[in-house]
């Protein structure tokens, strides 16, 4: 049995009676220490010279300095750059600062699972995954909730690790939500997986391949567009709500029928063999590998699929149709 804990089983004193620093003020970043520091928290912000965040941390009230200085005035550094970038700075930044009594901190597992961080033996190791973007983590805070998060210790030299990471948690607002126990390894590769297979992977190709059969069968790319993507949103928040048992209840009994009898055809055995080769893969570290080689390269493939996906015609479509609906927030990236 997964345990989940919330605000009362945590003692929010312990984060508080800490100096934290937040290395990184992206998505995550932002969120973390503007919530620690609205929760009493002493919080500084680790961001080197020519970071274009340092404005924006500095006009939010909060302290900036180099990832260095950062780390070596804490007792609790979290790391909240990219993934591919972490042992780098981990190497330059935060290691020489490590000693006996710190506590190093992560909202993935990815790089201490597959070893590309290893922290002395004489530190804590724990960290807070909230499950979700970090936008929301802060916006979900300032309405005066949370969202749910995970924590796992790596390593408790202290003996104190799970409950400073929880009361962590509570400072960020996950204890309204609750927080799941896990370890680094479950909680970086059903992450990894979930990304690949569903949310992310799983999801742009089923659009694409679903607007391209409508297109390419002399459908309108707007009508497809709609059909493919636009609603998508509503089924999901209807997901989110109750479950698949809601989605169904709230669509038409023709929708509900489509949905049993062409499910099973589009997902298929091979499909799930596909995804438990995704998850081997990201067992026994191909992917990891792979990842990382990519970007120790320059990210090649990574930067040719991006701009291949970015001129697919259900995004030049979809551009001109969001312009034309105003109750959508529409944001375009570069």
């Amino acid at each position: 049995m997964v345990t989940i804990r919330y605000d009362k089983d945590a003692d929010l004193d312990l984060i508080r009676g800490k100096k934290v620093a937040i290395i990184g003020y992206g998505s995550q970043g932002h969120a973390h220490a503007l919530n620690l520091h609205d929760s009493g928290v002493d919080v500084r912000v680790g961001l080197p010279e020519s970071s274009k965040s340092r404005p924006k941390a500095t006009a939010h009230g909060l302290r900036v300095l180099s990832p260095r200085e950062a780390a070596a005035e804490a007792d609790v550094i979290m790391v909240l750059v990219p993934d591919t970038a972490q042992p780098a700075v981990y190497a330059e930044a935060i290691k020489p600062s490590l000693a006996p009594g710190k506590t190093l901190m992560f909202a993935h597992g990815f790089n201490i699972r597959y070893e590309t961080i290893s922290p002395p033996e004489d530190v804590d190791v724990s960290m807070i995954a909230p499950k979700s973007p970090g936008h929301r983590v802060r916006e979900t805070y300032q309405e005066g909730g949370g969202v749910p998060a995970l924590l796992a210790v790596h390593q408790d030299a202290s003996g104190s690790a799970d409950a400073l990471a929880l009361s962590y948690a509570s400072a960020i607002g996950s204890g309204k939500a609750g927080v799941l126990t896990t370890t680094f390894s479950d909680e970086t590769e059903t992450d990894l997986f979930g990304e690949q297979a569903v949310l992310c992977g799983g999801v742009s190709a089923l659009v694409k391949a679903g607007f391209e059969t409508l297109t390419d069968a002399g459908y309108e790319p707007e009508l497809a567009y709609f059909e493919c993507l636009h609603e998508l949103k509503l089924i999901v928040d209807l997901m989110y709500q109750g479950g698949l048992n809601y989605m169904r209840y709230s669509i038409s009994d023709t929708a509900e029928w489509g949905d049993y009898t062409a499910g099973p055809r589009l997902v298929t055995d091979a499909t799930k063999a596909e995804m438990k080769q995704l998850l081997a893969e990201i067992k026994d570290g191909t992917f990891a590998n792979r990842w990382i080689a990519e970007n120790r390269n320059g990210q090649p493939d990574f930067k040719k699929a991006r701009l291949a996906d970015k001129e697919h015609p259900i995004e030049q479509v979809g551009k001109k149709l969001r312009s034309m609906m105003s109750f959508v927030k529409a944001v375009e990236v570069d």
